[in-house]
């Protein structure tokens, strides 16, 4: 990420100073934009991959507006003290890509700039989507992103179909990004978590006073996706009511907030998803039958775990990635775990097999995962002759011993070849000038990746960071 550059602008000198230390540690470069000449900075942008803001800084409005007008292609994130969303104005939610609450956890943050774009590169399909987890190479998932390829520069309404887990909103979020919409906002609503009271106010935002409790007008997230993406997941429990007033909005482009006379135009591409059987809620009387053919017009249907078992080692080894990304703890996962892993129904689907992995780099930090280690639901399972993983086991956990060996070698070896000058040294300065040599080397051969060099080296990844920090490495 050294060519990576992001962004701030904010009068807080604590956030930028806490800001830096963190996006710096993440190999990402800061730059300070100064609001004074904020113009002439927006004219260097080459590099850059996203614009912060803090909500500290004045003219908060005018200044995001300004960024806006000189470049809509990178993201403007806003960063604002904890619980001060609700003091954030409805105008300039529409304008941000995101806004985060300051000091913003670890893995939000990451979760954040994993999701920016590379800079100075052009977004296409088959770029956006292999970034946002649809790993695999069965046909069933190559035939999704077929899909996703061929309607993603349309803008016919979309429904994604399938099981729970099975990934739905990676699907929304890829077709998102491969479309001429990518740089204006995605804007997920789930409908079966919203009260059906307050659906309509969420969907189409309501006026001062339009009912108790709404003591300031709101913007719905149809004027949020303005130009961009409207994701309503969960469609089959949206109530009727509600089904008749976005069926409206679909067949007019237009709508009235809550309490208001006022029609708003509105440009969203839509994309629904449900894991219901719709058609059995239509013959059921709780799906109207002409909201589901005006959402039908391009299906995808998102395969479960079970239908393409082929794709759980690429998963996992994309999964695996992100926790690397996340500067988290890892795992490797011996042939024979993974042959079993590949013989379980996966009733949760590819969020299962997340949670999974997770609970095993929490149980098993840095470590070899062998069947033994998995839960036991697992471990009724033997291992297959007729699944072949990629490498077998016997060569994998030889190769695994043969590099704990060379390890500790290059080590003996380091400390035996030490020889005593007859004029005396500094042994602290030759201890640490061996340390940071075996940090370089350890760095090196994992390619940069700190929790596999501090496995490596023994040591915990917070103790390798630490040492990394004391020698300026």
């Amino acid at each position: 990420m050294a060519d990576a550059r992001i962004i701030l602008i904010d009068d807080n000198q604590s956030r930028r100073e806490q800001f830096t230390a963190v996006i710096q540690f993440l190999e990402y470069q800061v730059v300070f934009f100064d609001t004074e000449n904020l113009s002439s900075s927006l004219t260097q942008l080459e590099g850059v991959v996203a614009i912060f803001v803090g909500l500290g800084t004045e003219r908060q409005v005018s200044i995001i507006k300004e960024i806006l007008h000189q470049t809509t292609a990178i993201p403007v994130i806003l960063l604002i003290d904890k619980g001060g969303l609700l003091q954030v104005p409805s105008v300039m939610q529409a304008m941000v890509a995101s806004i985060q609450e300051w000091p913003v956890t670890y893995s939000v943050l990451m979760e954040v700039l994993q999701a920016l774009p590379a800079p100075n590169r052009q977004s296409s399909p088959s770029a956006s989507m292999g970034n946002k987890g649809l790993a695999g190479k069965s046909q069933a998932i190559m035939q999704v992103r077929t899909l996703i390829e061929q309607v993603a520069n349309s803008d016919a309404t979309v429904l994604i179909l399938g099981e729970s887990g099975t990934g739905k909103e990676v699907v929304a979020r890829a077709l998102h990004a491969a479309s001429a919409r990518r740089n204006k906002p995605f804007v997920p609503v789930n409908c079966g978590a919203i009260p059906a009271e307050l659906l309509e106010s969420e969907l189409f935002g309501h006026e001062k006073g339009a009912f108790t409790g709404a003591l300031a007008t709101r913007q719905g997230r149809f004027e949020m996706a303005e130009e961009g993406t409207l994701f309503l997941d969960e469609i089959g429990d949206m109530p009727m009511p509600m089904q008749v007033k976005l069926l409206r909005v679909l067949q007019e482009r237009s709508f009235e907030r809550v309490g208001s006379n006022k029609t708003i135009h509105c440009n969203v591409r839509v994309i629904s998803a449900t894991h219901r059987n719709i058609e059995q809620a239509i013959a059921d009387n709780l799906f109207r039958e002409d909201l589901y053919y005006r959402l039908n017009v391009f299906p995808i249907e998102i395969p479960a775990l079970r239908e393409r078992i082929e794709d759980i080692p690429l998963l996992i080894k994309d999964l695996l990635a992100r926790l690397v990304n996340a500067k988290r703890d890892s795992i490797t996962l011996t042939p024979d775990a993974i042959n079993v892993l590949m013989q379980y129904a996966w009733p949760g689907n590819v969020r299962e097999l997340a949670n999974l992995v997770e609970r095993l780099t929490i149980m098993h930090p840095n470590g070899i995962v062998d069947v033994a280690d998995l839960p036991s639901k697992f471990r009724q399972f033997s291992v297959s002759e007729q699944i072949v993983v990629e490498e077998p086991a016997e060569h994998f956990l030889e190769l695994a011993q043969e590099i704990e060996d060379k390890i500790e070698q290059e080590v003996v070896q380091t400390v035996f070849r030490a020889q005593l000058p007859a004029e005396g040294m500094d042994l602290k300065e030759y201890l640490n000038e061996v340390e940071i040599s075996l940090i370089q080397q350890a760095l090196n051969d994992c390619h940069g990746v700190v929790a596999h060099a501090a496995k490596r080296l023994n040591m915990r990844r917070t103790t390798l960071v630490e040492k990394l920090k004391k020698f300026n490495l």
